[in-house]
This record gives structure tokens, sequence and C-alpha cells, in this order.
């Protein structure tokens, strides 16, 4: 089974790392979530989940994993400011791992300059940050780009996330 890096800090999307971990999980995947403090708890926006932080940045590398999750809400835009959380995205991008980012996600890989030529989609707040990315921009509920990049725009999608997400970690 896989190993799955998820970048989260306080502000995510609740349900944005709440189904898609619990599926992951389901299916016998290990989740790692990371962010600056290792056993820090950080909240969703809604107030509905609270996770408990596996490891710092600073302790982990990207090569230990498989793939990356990257919940919506406004933790990316917070962790696209750190250049640490910017280089360990962008390795998975530059390594053809999968990535799956819903919603304001792709906001770090944005940052990462790993988008230009790809398809893909997010919150229609970020459509033009994505095209001016050079991203071919789909309003679809799920893309998947090159069998590594799957994208989707809200919670609402999260069926469809999911399904394409596990798809690619078989």
């Amino acid at each position: 089974m896989s190993k799955i890096a998820c970048v989260v800090t306080s502000m995510f999307e609740d349900v944005e790392y709440t189904k898609p971990v619990d599926e992951f999980k389901r299916e016998g995947h290990e989740v790692t979530t990371i962010e600056w403090e290792a056993g820090k708890e950080v909240t969703g926006k809604q107030g509905d989940a609270t996770v408990k932080i596996d490891a710092s940045v600073d302790d982990v590398k990207p090569e230990d994993f498989d793939a990356l999750l990257i919940p919506g809400g406004f933790s990316p835009d917070q962790l696209r400011g750190d250049e640490k959380f910017v280089k360990f995205a962008k390795h998975f991008m530059d390594e053809k791992k999968p990535v799956f980012a819903i919603c304001h996600g792709p906001q770090l890989l944005i940052t990462a300059k790993s988008l230009e030529g790809r398809k893909a989609t997010g919150f229609k707040s970020i459509a033009v940050d994505m095209e001016y990315a050079g991203v071919d921009f789909e309003d679809k509920e799920v893309v998947v780009c090159g069998n590594q990049l799957v994208t989707s725009r809200n919670p609402d999608d999260i069926p469809a996330f999911n399904r394409e997400s596990l798809k690619l970690l078989k």
C-alpha cells in the first residue's frame, strides 16, 4: 500500500481532508500529516475536524512518500508562503508521483511552478491564477492529467476526487 503525505495547516476545508483520508485509510494506505510542528493540532475552517500533525516538514523527505494530498480551504495559501512546502510539493510533480489537490489545493502547485502545460481544475476563485500559471483549466468535477495529477473544484466533487485518486494508487 502507498504512503501518502498530506500537507495541511489550520483553516483547511474540513471534508476535503477527512473524506479523502478516510477513503485512503479504508483501502489500506498510510497517511502522514505534515505541517510546521509535529504533535500540534490544527482545526478546519468549519470547526468540524481537528487533525493531529504527525511530522514537521523539517523532519520528512518527499522521497519517503508515494503520493501527496493537498486539501483546500485556506491551508494551501498559508503553506505556499514557506519554501519548504513549495519544494516538498514540487518534488512529487517533478518525479511524476501521484498528487491529489482539491479546491484551493492547486495554489501550492502554482507557487511550485509545477502546473504549466497541465490540465487541471480548482475552486472558481483561483481559475484565473491557474490560467496565468499556464494551466489548461477545465471546469469539471475531476480532472486527471498525465496519470499523475488529480484535481477537483470543491467539496461536492469529493466522490469523483476520491474515486480517481484511488485509481492512481492501485
